[in-house]
């Protein structure tokens, strides 16, 4: 028996979508979010989190008579919002109800119609919401004056970065302009903190607002397949994988999952030199183009597409096959995003085959997998001391109200830390600065925020990141993407070839004011390059997995013969740097090296507060730190010797705030404190100062 919601949509439910019943987790959300608490709804990929959070808010609108913009619907991904709008919209009109979508891609008419519309639900971003707010052209207090409730889809892609400081810090100024607290909801996979991220997203509102968290047992064991639905295989090369992928599954819909943009360009020219029907998604392709791959995907059969972890969240591309591993992703939790896609079809099961390309990567991928057995998840935790975010929201707060009180701006965020009066250093900066003017007891944009930030109405007051500069590839009048500029400035030999979009263009013309290179087809030669992107901070439960798959243990997957003949060559070769009970400093050569497997941030702790015995070029990853190579057992002991009393932060360079957006808006103290919080691990370097430590001479 269906659940209490409106009779309309129940009617709909049986003779509209043929459903008998709800899933177990979209019936447990009934209650909770009819009844307007605050709630995270945790199901796996295409687990009907959005049918949870609309059904019982389309019964709350109808009984509680909502009227204009009462729902916001938000995602991380305009792309996202595009594939969910029509299922959406269908949803809502079965009540007599609109959605509507609102993003950096809809025209200015279509804009002005959803102004005056005033859609019941509106589908957007944190930023484009943010656009709203402060744009002259939008009566947000109007607009936004019947406004209930939020939906926040994947929740967890939000809080792990500063578009999750933001989103709070816009949720609480929407509150404010509703005249109202905001039912939050947000829709995310399996996390390892469940409680915790609730609590985050309730913002101001945690202490006093009732909450719940919706995860039946259900949604955790659909994402664990029999061991024998997981493959690890060893391939060498990507030329290699390509051959797998070609000789393997045929006639079958596949999801290939790369690290990089890179990757996924020449893995995806390789699959069409062998005649597979393939088509690629990444950050840097067209909007178009993106879309048009994921549509021809959809409907094709007998294909792959090739993706970074755009297709990761939850863009529909039909009923998947398989999924495909290159190398390892960087999470467990990612890797359940991505073996969530399959498995979708009656009789189908949830699978994933990894092709590493190298032992390093055979390892990191046997050690994410035998995490996962154990079910462990990463814990969602929100980057500390977001002051640069803190800066930038003052600023489009200034935009928003044209005027703040110089006493009274905190009452924006309702006491949300750290948007509260603990800001006041940042606000003075501002005024010294000129980013913020004072006149009469009041605040209001500066001229140094207008040169700075002023561009295309503020558009880059709304943007948290800051992205590298890239130039865009036309062919004719058509978007095909965006490259980095270095592959246009090298020097070549000859023509100069580009790939992109998996195919191999030939430069024709590049105007370099506007940034922009004109290409037209050739048969071969293109390269792909872009700024950052393919490697990440390794956790320390990663890295230390990895010692554990190093010392002998294996995750209860299937392993081909290659895997398992590659991997016990990668254990032969590392043997002499792990051990079980601690650290090893290890003397190869002139070389001095202490391999403490505790990860990067815990490393660059380790390396800021051990200064003296650490090599003067300071060089370290994750795995391990170059150590001066005088350095004795009983110097090491000496300093060692106290050091976790006195663990101090890494130190930031100039390079680094570059990369932190708006740290130009704040004190140079405060922006490098913001960053080397964030670098560092200062429990886990702790944890690994307590440990024995023994010398090696290899």
């Amino acid at each position: 028996m269906l659940p209490d919601l409106d009779p309309v949509v129940v009617h709909h439910l049986v003779n509209t979508l043929g459903w008998r019943d709800l899933r177990p987790m979209q019936r447990a959300a009934v209650a909770p979010v009819r009844g307007g608490l605050d709630a995270l709804l945790l199901a796996p990929t295409a687990g009907g989190k959005t049918e949870a959070a609309l059904f019982p808010l389309l019964t709350r609108m109808t009984e509680q008579r909502w009227t204009g913009t009462s729902v916001l619907y938000l995602a991380p991904l305009k792309a996202l919002l595009n594939n969910l709008h029509p299922r959406i919209d269908q949803y809502a009109s079965w009540l007599g109800r609109r959605a509507a979508v609102w993003h950096g891609d809809v025209g200015a008419a279509r804009r002005r119609a959803v102004l005056y519309e005033r859609p019941d639900l509106l589908l957007t971003t944190p930023e484009s919401l943010e656009s709203m707010l402060v744009s002259t052209k939008v009566d947000h207090r109007l607009f936004f004056s019947g406004l209930h409730a939020v939906v926040i889809d994947e929740v967890h892609a939000f809080a792990g970065d500063d578009r999750g400081w933001h989103l709070l810090a816009v949720l609480e100024r929407l509150a404010r302009v509703a005249g109202r607290p905001l039912q939050r909801i947000g829709l995310s996979a399996t996390v390892g903190n469940p409680a915790e991220l609730l609590a985050w997203l309730q913002g101001s509102g945690a202490s006093r607002r009732p909450a719940q968290v919706v995860a039946p047992d259900e949604a955790s064991a659909a994402v664990r397949p029999p061991p024998r639905d997981i493959e690890l295989d060893y391939v060498g090369s990507l030329p290699n994988a390509a051959t797998v992928i070609a000789g393997l599954h045929a006639g079958q819909k596949r999801l290939v999952f790369c690290e990089s943009r890179q990757t996924v360009e020449e893995l995806g020219q390789l699959l069409r030199e062998k005649g597979v029907t393939t088509f690629l998604s990444h950050a840097s392709l067209s909007a178009d183009e993106r879309r048009r791959a994921e549509q021809a995907f959809s409907e094709a059969r007998d294909c792959v597409i090739v993706s970074t972890s755009t297709l990761e969240l939850g863009i529909d591309v039909g009923d998947l096959d398989r999924v495909i591993q290159i190398n390892s992703p960087a999470t467990v939790a990612s890797f359940l995003q991505r073996l969530g896609r399959t498995g979708r079809r009656p009789g189908g099961s949830r699978n994933c085959l990894f092709l590493t390309m190298d032992g390093e990567a055979l390892a990191e991928a046997a050690a994410l997998l035998l995490l996962w057995s154990r079910g462990w998840v990463e814990p969602v935790t929100a980057p500390p001391e977001p002051r640069h975010i803190v800066a930038q929201q003052i600023l489009a707060l200034s935009l928003q109200e044209h005027r703040l009180g110089s006493h009274l701006w905190a009452q924006a965020w309702n006491g949300l830390h750290p948007f509260d009066e603990g800001a006041q250093p940042i606000v003075r900066h501002l005024v010294e600065h000129e980013y913020l003017d004072q006149d009469g007891g009041m605040l209001f944009i500066g001229p140094a925020a207008e040169q700075r930030f002023g561009r295309r109405h503020f558009m880059e007051m709304t943007a948290v990141f800051t992205g590298p500069p890239e130039f865009t590839v036309l062919l004719g009048r058509n978007e095909l993407g965006r490259i980095d500029p270095r592959l246009l400035t090298e020097e070549v030999r000859g023509e100069r070839r580009l790939l992109l979009a998996g195919r191999s263009w030939r430069v024709t013309y590049i105007d370099w004011r506007r940034r922009r290179c004109f290409v037209q087809p050739a048969d071969s030669g293109g390269r792909a390059r872009w700024t950052g992107g393919g490697w990440a901070f390794l956790g320390f439960e990663l890295i230390r997995a990895i010692r554990d798959v190093l010392l002998g243990t294996d995750p209860p997957v299937r392993l081909t013969r290659r895997a398992t003949e590659r991997l016990a060559r990668e254990r032969a070769e590392k043997l002499h740097l792990v051990h079980p009970g601690g650290t090893l400093i290890v003397r190869e050569g002139g070389d001095l090296q202490w391999w403490t497997w505790a990860g990067f941030r815990a490393n660059a702790t380790l390396v800021a507060t051990l200064g003296e015995v650490v090599d003067p070029v300071a060089r370290f990853d994750d795995r391990s730190i170059r150590l001066r190579a005088d350095l004795t057992p009983g110097v090491w002991r000496a300093v060692k010797s106290g050091a976790a009393d006195r663990l101090c932060l890494p130190e930031i360079n100039e390079k680094a705030l570059t990369g932190l957006k708006f740290s130009a808006a704040l004190p140079r103290r405060l922006a490098e404190a913001t960053l080397a919080a964030r670098l560092g691990d200062v429990d886990r370097a702790a944890a690994v100062l307590a440990e024995p430590t023994r010398f090696v001479v290899s």
